[in-house]
């Protein structure tokens, strides 16, 4: 599913306007990516827990040549599913 599709399916669900179900969605991508960005987590009770979690720099092989590369450390973004999630989803 992408996007449209995903817009398309909250619009019916919500009965509402496609445009109205667009806008809803970018909102909640927005109020999540920011609070990611400032390090909160955001969880939607049976749903998931978005959070974020520090990597640690690190030596990897690069697999073309071989040779050994320095990861730099960053800050990643990580979803944990919920129960009733992933119930579904069994």
């Amino acid at each position: 599913m992408n996007k449209k599709e995903l817009v398309g399916a909250m619009a019916d669900a919500a009965d509402i306007s496609k445009a109205a179900a667009e806008k809803a969605l970018n909102g909640m991508l927005a109020a999540v990516t920011g609070a990611l960005s400032e390090g909160d987590k955001v969880t939607l009770v049976g749903f998931g827990t978005f959070s974020t979690v520090k990597r640690s720099k690190r030596k990897a092989k690069n697999p073309r040549t071989g040779e050994m590369i320095n990861i730099p450390a960053k800050t990643v973004a990580k979803f944990k599913p919920g129960s009733k999630l992933a119930e579904a989803v069994k």
